[in-house]
């Protein structure tokens, strides 16, 4: 795949490849076709000219964008092997993630060094934050604009390089080596990480041909058409789309541009996560062709409110760091499912599942991870989710490690959550609260769309409470649920412990719920 974007991108260099858009909505472009294939051939020279090979390890801390697309066209070409980090996962997370990847080189935008005095609030403000790279013993240089206190630019520092007789590029400017012969064999090709603590981080390893065969199962599912534009910002967007001859928005990061870019451009197709499109909804945003989303969960409601937003399809994917694509359920059937659990589709061409002795869901297929960084290869992904296979179909019933324990009874989350999405709730939580001699207490979370009546959202939950039985909560609470990581997951302990003072301070004052 990132071989026939190489050759799109040649074939049709004036044409509009990555837009952005300003504060009014309007689209403009960031990076023609050819340019972005001039930028990943530069890249890729200065790589070489540093001495950087097959088989190595390149970090990569460059936010998303044309020069984050370019370094992975380049990193491909050469057979590099990239680490992404997470500018926005803190100094200490990021000192053990790179000890753990260990790269020969690290690719950062200047704001995400923050080195100099003066360029923390710009780091600041944009919420990412990265150690002093240059103490941490490797090579760091900068991709796009330096600022005082940043690394040499890559393209720079390989210049230097070749002038003084070092590498493998000796005698040669980067601008006068030879563009590298592409590497084409499977190999390592990207390290994402995924969980683990700041002494143990943990890390999933995607080869050339599980990452091809992820982005292959994309451009099936969406079918982008030439020409029409794409909105989106992840590489599993951006490469499939740019492959098909589609130029690709990012999108805008505040909710009200967002819907005002979305007018302008009228995509064919849009990916956005849960909370963006529950911030562009909030803002009146209208939809048009087909709306795709995922790395949370995405309920029935939310994608109906989508279609009502003119979407002609609002699909929910399932998909894990592991395996990108897993499954996809539209609207229409997700709404008209009745029973326990979450629906989240058909397991998608080339897609395993089982179930294992836990009921925990295993994944496997020609996408799926190779491995986890420092571990043997295995064929099988353990998702961490409860579920059920039902007329072929994936069941949610909750993550293995949410169960609540309460008088002797385990009770699955995921299970009941989805019937809690009535008419005027935004998101919706079943956690556990410490009651003592380890025992719990289930709280209903629930989150109230902006406006809504809770008098009515409570009148609503009613008949879904009292359908849970044995299951039905202890206490039902109104709050914001908290958000964490990059995908904006709603954040079950952090949601339990403001249910536990929520409930706290209730008794306190002698009222009840």
């Amino acid at each position: 795949m990132l071989d026939a974007l190489a050759h799109t991108l040649r074939s049709n260099p004036g044409r509009p490849a990555v837009l952005g858009t300003t504060r009014t909505g309007a689209v403009r472009t960031r990076a023609t076709c050819g340019e972005l294939a001039d930028l990943a051939d530069r890249y890729a020279v200065a790589l070489h000219a540093r001495g950087v090979e097959r088989g190595a390890t390149v970090g990569v801390a460059v936010r998303p964008g044309p020069r984050a697309l370019a370094v992975m066209l380049a990193a491909h070409r050469l057979g590099v092997r990239v680490a992404v980090l997470d500018p926005g996962a803190g100094p200490d997370v990021l000192r053990a993630r790179l000890a753990l990847a260990r790269p020969d080189l690290v690719l950062a935008d200047a704001a995400a060094q923050a080195v100099a005095g003066w360029a923390r609030p710009l780091a600041r403000r944009v919420r990412l934050a990265l150690p002093d790279l240059g103490e941490l013993g490797g090579p760091v240089a900068t991709v796009g604009r330096r600022l005082p206190g940043s690394a040499p630019t890559l393209e720079a520092g390989a210049r230097a390089r070749s002038l003084s007789g070092g590498g493998r590029g000796a005698g040669l400017a980067s601008g006068a080596l030879g563009l590298p012969r592409p590497v084409d064999e499977d190999g390592d090709a990207v390290i994402v990480f995924t969980s683990g603590t700041t002494s143990l981080p943990r890390a999933v390893v995607h080869t050339r041909s599980s990452l091809a065969a992820g982005m292959a199962t994309v451009t099936d599912l969406v079918r982008p058409e030439p020409g029409r534009p794409v909105l989106g910002g992840t590489f599993f967007v951006l490469v499939p789309s740019l492959a098909s001859g589609a130029p690709v928005a990012l999108p805008a990061r505040s909710p009200r541009v967002l819907a005002r870019q979305m007018r302008r451009l009228s995509p064919q197709a849009t990916y956005l996560t849960p909370p963006h499109l529950r911030a562009a909804l909030a803002e009146d945003a209208r939809f048009t062709g087909r709306v795709w989303t995922g790395s949370a969960p995405a309920s029935a409601g939310l994608l109906t409110r989508v279609k009502e937003a003119g979407a002609d399809e609002a699909w929910g994917v399932y998909a894990l760091t592991e395996l990108f694509p897993a499954a996809a359920v539209e609207q229409a059937d997700k709404a008209a499912f009745a029973s326990d659990g979450d629906l989240v589709g058909a397991p998608l061409p080339g897609v395993d599942a089982k179930t294992g002795p836990a009921g925990q869901l295993l994944l496997s297929g020609p996408a799926v991870r190779d491995r986890y960084l420092g571990e043997a290869a295995d064929p099988w992904v353990d998702t961490g989710d409860r579920a059920r296979l039902e007329d072929g179909r994936i069941v949610l019933e909750g993550r293995c490690k949410d169960m609540v324990l309460r008088r002797a009874e385990n009770i699955y989350p995921g299970l009941y959550e989805p019937a809690l999405h009535v008419a005027g709730v935004e998101l919706a939580l079943l956690v556990g609260v410490p009651a003592g001699d380890g025992d719990e207490r289930l709280v209903a979370v629930v989150q109230p769309r902006r406006g809504a009546d809770r008098a009515r959202v409570r009148a609503a939950l009613a008949a879904p409470l009292e359908r849970m039985g044995g299951a039905r909560p202890d206490a039902l609470v109104f709050a914001d649920i908290p958000l964490s990581g990059r995908s904006l997951k709603p954040d079950r302990a952090a949601t339990a412990a403001l249910a536990a003072e929520r409930l706290t301070a209730e008794r306190a004052g002698g009222r009840g719920r």
